[in-house]
């Protein structure tokens, strides 16, 4: 390789900052030269009170990163795939991922009850109106109201009494230590997690051959083929920040299994399948279960 120095750019966040260095860590194994993290701010971070969906929805988040990336101010970016568009920018490529964090999503609450256990009316705190309808559909009586903010953030709204529990993917409670916290945990059954929750996906240009070599090296396999079908769901769904949808992959071996939720856009109507092939037809099986899902909600989930 070329190069004796890699930048990579990354959110400047706590939670972030673990993740790059995550990377960084995995590429320094195969890589002998110097590797700098170069902290960025982007949209997403500057807007911490709006919800995502009324902003601009998920390219927030890596938007400005890609731009710098484009312009060749870094050389890899690095992202937590379930706040990347499912649409690639042109000119670059996400074809790396780092082995799958916890897919699960998190209850914390102040006293530490447990979801059913929660009182009639209490607030629960969710950016996201996938998991609202979720939840909806285990207890109607409980009141849902949009978050914003970095974890430590969101913890100290809670403890504030502004919210009586916060939803939370397990994978950042989990980075930054924090498990002590968690009131009870979702198997992924129950709650659906969104497309690629958990894994860590790292960008490049798309003619930059030795970075892309390089990536191929610490590429996770199974990752990226949970990534990859995760992602061609939301593709063919072709939603926007609104969409309510979880999409789950599992690879065991040569088995392979996909399931995917989707709800209008006032939760009312739900719309769910499950396909299980082998390993190989992955990308068979993720798009039969997008065009499943788009079928059957037709625009019901767009607004």
């Amino acid at each position: 390789m070329k190069k004796n120095k890699i930048l990579i750019g990354t959110r400047a966040s706590k939670l972030a900052l673990i993740y790059a260095n995550r990377a960084k860590d995995e590429i320094a194994k195969v890589f002998s030269g110097k590797i700098e993290l170069i902290k960025i701010t982007t949209e997403g971070d500057q807007n911490q009170k709006n919800r995502l969906s009324d902003i601009g929805g998920k390219g927030l988040f890596s938007k400005k990163i890609e731009e710098e990336l484009i312009n060749k101010k870094i050389d890899i970016a690095v992202h937590a795939l379930k706040d990347m568009p499912s649409e690639e920018t042109e000119g670059l490529t996400t074809n790396c991922f780092l082995k799958r964090n916890s897919p699960e999503e998190i209850l914390i609450t102040r006293d530490n009850k447990k979801f059913n256990e929660l009182n009639s009316n209490s607030i629960i705190g969710t950016s996201s109106f996938r998991r609202e309808f979720q939840l909806r559909r285990i207890r109607n009586d409980l009141s849902y109201k949009s978050i914003r903010g970095n974890v430590d953030t969101r913890i100290y709204k809670l403890n504030n009494n502004d919210y009586d529990g916060i939803i939370l993917s397990k994978a950042g409670i989990k980075s930054l230590k924090l498990d002590h916290l968690i009131s009870e945990e979702f198997a992924t059954g129950k709650i659906i997690p969104s497309a690629g929750q958990g894994i860590i996906s790292i960008q490049c240009r798309k003619e930059d051959d030795d970075i892309i070599n390089l990536l191929g090296k610490v590429n996770d396999e199974v990752s990226s083929i949970s990534a990859i079908s995760e992602r061609k769901v939301l593709s063919i769904l072709g939603g926007d920040c609104y969409t309510a949808v979880g999409v789950f992959s599992k690879v065991n071996n040569d088995n392979f299994e996909i399931t995917g939720e989707l709800f209008s856009t006032d939760g009312k109507k739900r719309y769910f399948k499950t396909i299980k092939d082998i390993s190989s037809n992955f990308l068979n099986a993720s798009t039969e279960l997008g065009s499943y899902l788009k079928s059957e909600a037709k625009d019901t989930y767009k607004k």
